[in-house]
């Protein structure tokens, strides 16, 4: 028999979101054969062990039996059971300097970790993930922070709401406005920004026309690879060469800043890809974006004002404009920045649904028989050149 454990989460603050959800667990139980799944207790957990109890899941503090063990966040060190196979966001795809001694641990116990974020088809597109929740409650986050600062309307937040069908109820009456949201990006967090656009009536208007003139109603753009970058030396953008050769491109972002009320990124980014302007940009009279919702969350990334973290709590900073330090919210000489590195634990059972379904479809099969080419590619043993952590 194949036992899979759900591990309680460990990281501090504590993650909300599962795996796998109590209903999902039992349809697997009934429908594969020899597969059991067993919870490990937890108080933190958006589906509580009464639930999974329900659903015929044994809950249990004894996971040493599972030979899968599945998880949200990164598991700490002194948590690690070695020898397993371990599935979590390990965040290390970009050689995140904090995460080190945890890939070093992972090779010390003959753990094979595979990476959720580096599950991705043979064309680079990522399979499962919590992209487009992180994108909902990004673009609400960064529309409500923009009323908090002009108080033009008000928004509550979106963790007071039990599910996303509550929250698009509480869209109904709200009035914006004739404000301009540039969105950057095409993506599964993309695509959440602009579920949420669609939802509060705000239209879409084509980058040309964006640029050109306001408008008497609130409007967004989308912004893709092709609107955002453009080769140094040939002025053309390749999705191909892009993704392969990001350092030969240029991005030509910033006539939209002086367009720009709000804006949403959601686009990926690592060292070698261009900002999407310098901090410096933001002392110009030009740049009259006032709310920043840097969804993708990289500090001094794609955003290079984003100072790092806040907490679902309390979301939002200011960023100077001359001394680019960071500040309280909503003062006239700062940019506001919402920078959060778990939007989608506000909508924790939707977002926790929406990952189960995509880990089922597309990778169970493949966890309990006998691998596959995707599965090899998300393994740390695979990552451990591309990382370059052989000498940790």
């Amino acid at each position: 028999m194949i036992k899979i454990g759900l591990i309680r989460e460990g990281k501090i603050p504590a993650d909300n979101r599962v795996a796998l959800t109590p209903s999902q667990c039992k349809w697997i139980e009934k429908t594969y054969t020899g597969i059991k799944i067993i919870a490990e207790p937890s108080p933190n957990r958006c589906f509580s062990d009464r639930e999974y109890l329900q659903a015929g899941v044994e809950v249990s503090s004894n996971i040493c039996q599972c030979d899968f063990l599945l998880g949200i966040k990164e598991v700490p060190v002194n948590q690690l059971i070695p020898g397993k196979t371990y599935c979590f966001f390990s965040h290390t795809k970009k050689k995140q300097p904090q995460n080190r001694q945890l890939l070093k641990a992972v090779l010390d116990n003959g753990i094979k970790l595979i990476d959720y974020e580096c599950l991705e088809h043979e064309d680079r597109q990522r399979i499962i993930g919590f992209g487009f929740f992180a994108g909902v409650v990004g673009a609400h986050n960064g529309i409500m922070a923009y009323g908090e600062r002009t108080g033009l309307y008000k928004l509550d937040r979106v963790f007071k709401q039990r599910s996303f069908r509550e929250l698009i109820h509480a869209y109904f009456g709200l009035k914006l406005p004739n404000i301009k949201v540039a969105v950057t990006g095409s993506g599964r967090v993309a695509h959440g920004i602009l579920e949420v656009m669609n939802l509060m009536g705000i239209l879409e208007v084509e980058p040309d026309d964006y640029l050109k003139r306001r408008f008497a109603y609130p409007v967004y753009t989308q912004l893709k690879g092709t609107d955002l970058y453009e080769h140094s030396e040939t002025g053309k953008y390749n999705r191909e060469d892009f993704h392969l050769h990001p350092q030969n491109y240029r991005c030509k972002f910033l006539p939209y800043a002086a367009q720009t009320d709000i804006l949403m990124n959601g686009v990926y980014w690592d060292k070698t890809v261009p900002r999407l302007f310098m901090k410096e940009d933001i002392q110009q009279d030009v740049f009259i974006i006032q709310t920043i919702s840097d969804i993708t969350d990289d500090a001094n990334g794609s955003v290079p004002i984003n100072l790092g973290d806040q907490t679902i709590e309390n979301p939002v900073y200011g960023v100077e404009r001359n001394t680019f330090s960071k500040t309280a919210p909503f003062l006239k000489t700062s940019v506001d920045v919402l920078a959060v590195g778990n939007l989608p634990n506000e909508l924790p059972r939707d977002a926790s649904r929406y990952f189960g379904e995509q880990l089922i479809k597309f990778i169970l099969d493949d966890l309990l028989g006998n691998g596959s080419p995707i599965l090899d590619r998300a393994t740390i043993a695979k990552m451990e050149n591309l990382l370059n952590i052989s000498n940790i």
